[in-house]
């Protein structure tokens, strides 16, 4: 692949640049509830409105209809003028859009995807249950063909924005004797279905990040099924590979962003040993070389894995790689900031907001969307066709 821009995509990416440095909120983002799916609907009405909504997306249903290259180049600099984290909007931009567009009919097209791009709807994903998080293929929640209508009972757990989300999108199982892998179905679920009972998880600090949702003889219609019936592994697994395809650009560049504060920091406080600053020390210096370095290696190995998707029109299992790689390096630099930097930063105003939480933060960086023995599995049987993990 090229990894040169082109003259028009140099263009591109400085007026992505010039639009974020003048519209980027500076007001901090509420941490959950309905005024932070406020808060996320209207940011995403004035990206809408700004016309950066859905770079890749066709133009038919609001987007722009440009090259991955040029979502990519948004991702950066949205990621570069730390415009606020998509939150509430994730899912359907990130998950539930991308796989409609791939996926879904133009009928399921229309009638989803300019909500999203507008900042009408927040989507949430019905995939985890209790016993089926990274085994996600033994999900037991069951639906059942009834006319023209798919009736589900069961249960999901962790699923973000459940509370304040208007559509789900929902993984069931429609035939209980098929292999684990067969007689699933994504399909998209009204969140306010009659039978539909959401159970906020509150943490320990007070904050509801997740849900548990249940599910009583709720009836959503066939025609809400994306894909084929049974057939909704295959589409699932697009949505994960958007999730750790174009979309993972973002949080590199973040990273990249916390790894040049730290470097900074690092520069400011005492070193171990006797060092008259952390940076002095060669250990230290030496460490956060090493994450920097890794993480340039990872920008462009997703570099080449958006040149495979312009090319094949959609994301594989190499966004695997990404992921798998990308949280490793997180948590070797929160480990190099909780050694280096946030002792000496406890109690100031930026201690809990970046060094301490992103610390903490960072422990479920190998656990979420996919444990780090998932992704292993996925880079072992689909990229280099080693037998199946019994």
């Amino acid at each position: 692949m090229n990894l040169d821009f082109s003259p028009e995509e140099l263009l591109f990416r400085e007026e992505a640049r010039t639009w974020l440095e003048e519209h980027v909120p500076r007001e901090r983002r509420p941490e959950d509830g309905p005024e932070a799916r406020a808060f996320d609907l209207a940011w995403q009405q004035t990206i809408y409105a700004g016309g950066w909504a859905g770079i890749s997306w066709p133009k038919e249903y609001g987007g722009r209809d440009l090259s991955m290259t040029e979502q990519l180049i948004w991702f950066e600099e949205y990621a570069r003028a730390e415009a606020p984290w998509l939150g509430t909007n994730f899912v359907g931009q990130s998950h539930a859009g991308p796989t409609i567009i791939a996926r879904g009919t133009p009928e399921q097209q229309a009638l989803y995807l300019p909500p999203i791009l507008k900042g009408e709807v927040v989507w949430c994903q019905g995939f985890s249950e209790p016993g089926s998080g990274s085994d996600l293929a033994s999900l037991r929640t069951r639906a059942v063909i009834d006319g023209d209508e798919l009736v589900v009972n069961g249960q999901k757990i962790w699923t973000s924005f459940a509370n304040i989300a208007d559509i789900q999108e929902l993984l069931v199982r429609t035939d209980p004797d098929a292999p684990k892998h067969k007689g699933i179905t994504w399909v998209v679920c009204d969140m306010a279905s009659p039978g539909i009972t959401i159970r906020p998880i509150r943490n320990i600090a007070g904050r509801v990040e997740f849900c548990e949702v249940f599910y009583d003889d709720v009836r959503i219609p066939l025609k809400n099924v994306v894909g084929e019936i049974n057939d909704g592994w295959s589409v699932a697994m697009s949505t994960l590979s958007f999730e750790r395809g174009t979309a993972f650009m973002a949080e590199i560049i973040d990273l990249s962003n916390v790894i040049e504060r730290l470097i900074e920091r690092a520069k400011e406080v005492p070193g171990p040993l006797g060092a008259r600053t952390a940076w002095d020390d060669d250990r230290v210096r030496a460490d956060l070389a090493q994450v920097r370095a890794e993480l340039a290696a990872l920008r462009a190995l997703n570099y080449a894995t958006v040149s495979r998707i312009s090319r094949t029109g959609k994301p594989g299992p190499e966004g695997s790689i990404v992921r798998f790689f990308f949280s490793q390096i997180l948590q070797r630099t929160y480990q190099i900031a909780a050694d280096v930097v946030a002792p000496f930063d406890l109690g100031g105003e930026d201690a809990f907001s970046r060094w301490t939480v992103g610390y903490s933060a960072s422990f479920r960086a190998t656990i979420a969307a996919g444990t780090k023995d998932i992704q292993r599995n996925t880079i072992a049987e689909r990229l280099l066709g080693l037998p199946k993990d019994r």
